[in-house]
């Protein structure tokens, strides 16, 4: 592993040679270049990852105006980058946990290492409120968001759609602490609420127009290969067994009893849709095609869950 580290002579040199922001940014992404770090926790290059790093470590906003570039940092600030960026490269730690801030639909989220860091296509689908398999968005008075982690798809859930109430479901009690932490921030403790379930043991008898679920679905030979970034992210979100579709198995043989009448199922399983046609041959599973990227997520009726399911 002796690829991945700064040394600590490095750090030291750029404590004392660098003084502004915009020296901090450009050695950085040097930095972050030469180095064996994977980006694919919010960006996909040096540059972005250096910004997302240094700007939230240094309490100023990603776009920050350019005249603040050339502002000269203390001692101390050169400092804490330093061992920002040291944690990042030695530890692969992702930068979201060094800063405690994670976006996801446009807004900014509490993360540490007790929940997944949001990366999901439901963005794009919370954002164009599920049409149009929704036909009637407003008619939506319940929402159930399985496996919440952060709480991120739940409380863009709310926003969207401002007359519903979410239940938040995780497994995880130190997940649902972070769940709370936003939900709270985002002033939605009167319609969001988080709820400790193994899947839906902890909401028995109860129904919902709209059911969205982001459930562990890394293969196990998936799961070996992951860059060491991953393993700062809690296994119990990432894994599911030998084909990753533990959990889905679970949500797909009960859902139905959760869903209203005209319900629909929205379902992420990434790249373990490979597996789904082995373990659901001719199943009605419609893949969403994303226009912003991304991949495995598929949508079924109560009506097409009852049918399939009743053969």
């Amino acid at each position: 592993m002796s690829d991945l580290q700064i040394e600590e002579a490095t750090l030291e040199e750029a404590v004392a040679e660098l003084s502004t922001l915009h020296d901090w940014l450009r050695w950085t992404t040097s930095q972050f270049a030469s180095s064996s770090i994977f980006f694919g926790h919010g960006t996909d290059n040096a540059w972005d990852e250096a910004v997302s790093l240094l700007l939230p470590a240094l309490s100023l906003p990603v776009d920050a105006p350019k005249e603040l570039m050339h502002a000269r940092l203390t001692s101390t600030e050169k400092n804490r980058l330093a061992g920002l960026i040291a944690e990042r490269i030695n530890d692969c730690t992702p930068v979201p946990y060094l800063t405690n801030i994670a976006w996801f639909a446009g807004m900014p989220f509490y993360v540490d290492e007790r929940v997944l860091i949001p990366r999901s296509p439901f963005a794009e689908l919370i954002s164009n409120r599920f049409t149009p398999w929704l036909e009637e968005p407003q008619s939506v008075n319940r929402i159930l968001d399985l496996c919440t982690g952060s709480g991120c798809i739940a409380i863009a859930l709310a926003q969207a759609f401002e007359q519903a109430q979410v239940d938040a479901v995780d497994i995880s009690y130190e997940a649902l602490e972070v769940t709370d932490i936003n939900i709270n921030d985002y002033m939605l403790t009167e319609r969001v609420l988080p709820i400790q379930s193994d899947v839906f043991s902890g909401v028995p008898g109860q129904k919902y127009d709209l059911i969205v679920a982001n459930p562990p679905y890394v293969d196990a030979e998936d799961m070996a290969d992951l860059p060491r970034e991953f393993h700062h992210e809690p296994e119990l979100g990432l894994a599911s067994g030998h084909d990753g579709l533990d959990v889905t198995r679970t949500i797909l043989s009960e859902a139905s009893e959760h869903l209203t009448d005209n319900g629909l199922l929205f379902v992420e399983v990434g790249n373990s849709m490979v597996h789904m046609d082995a373990l659901y041959p001719d199943a009605p599973f419609e893949w969403i095609e994303f226009e912003q990227g991304g991949l495995g997520v598929f949508v079924i009726s109560k009506k097409q869950l009852d049918e399939y399911f009743a053969k």
